[in-house]
């Protein structure tokens, strides 16, 4: 579990989040939602150690960010976020860049750690482009491939920024189902999502922010009764009962474990 404590923090003299208190639990999927700017990333980076806190502070299994070592909580916290470079390199050795934190000098990679990595992209469904140049792939599949670094980390808390960034329709339901197999797994999973449907869809929580706080945390039921939504956005929302189309489980033959729908 992750608890944030009267959390505050930015970058230099400038402050985004501001005085948040939140549990991110664990076997559950926290999906945080609010406009452009209102401190969605900054509060992930502060959650996992990539920028420090000017007040409050950050707990990991009970234990404060501040009393462990970086490779501590490399170990205990994946980050995948939202913007990325494209390093001149393979697939696979992207992939296990995700077993820096386990090890030791120097980093020669153990049986292991290549097995951890090949799971992870066999279970992406990227193993067969394992030796393409990392620029060669097309944007999901790049994305992908972050996704299987972050899967080779072997962390009990995953935290993905904007995850289905350049993933169509399709593969953005294989994400779900994917986001849903890591919750089963134990994990406490927390995702920035700029969908409403899908946050709403995906997440048990949802965390509403504005303008660098938090204005409610609660199921997504409680959330949409609040009217917190209608209020950060600015938005009207109206549920309905019936729609007039239905979206079908996507139907793959490699990665992406998704269940059969029943008849």
């Amino acid at each position: 579990m992750i608890e944030l404590k009267k959390l505050s923090g930015g970058y230099g003299q400038f402050e985004a989040v501001h005085d948040v208190s939140l549990s991110l639990l664990n076997g559950q999927i926290t999906a945080v939602i609010g406009p452009n700017g209102c401190g969605k990333s900054t509060l992930l980076k502060l959650c996992c150690g990539q920028l420090h806190p000017s007040r409050g502070e950050v707990l990991a299994d009970g234990r404060p960010l501040s009393a462990l070592s970086r490779t501590d909580i490399a170990r205990k916290i994946a980050l995948l976020p939202q913007s990325r470079t494209v390093p001149d390199i393979t697939v696979g050795s992207l992939v296990l860049h995700g077993r820096f934190p386990w090890l030791d000098y120097p980093r020669v990679y153990r049986t292991e750690d290549k097995a951890a990595a090949e799971e992870s992209m066999k279970r992406m469904g990227i193993w067969e482009k394992r030796h393409k140049l990392l620029a060669r792939l097309s944007g999901g599949e790049r994305q992908k491939t972050y996704l299987a670094m972050v899967l080779a980390q072997n962390t009990g808390h995953v935290f993905l920024d904007e995850p289905t960034t350049y993933l169509d329709i399709a593969h953005q339901l294989e994400l779900l189902v994917f986001l849903s197999e890591l919750k089963q797994e134990g994990k406490c999973v927390v995702t920035v999502l700029h969908d409403l449907g899908m946050a709403l869809e995906a997440a048990d929580r949802i965390a509403v922010m504005k303008d660098g706080r938090l204005m409610i945390t609660g199921t997504p039921e409680q959330v949409i009764a609040s009217g917190a939504i209608e209020d950060a956005f600015g938005v009207k929302l109206r549920r309905r009962e019936q729609i007039g189309f239905e979206c079908l489980e996507p139907q793959r033959t490699e990665g992406f474990r998704v269940p059969t729908a029943d008849p």
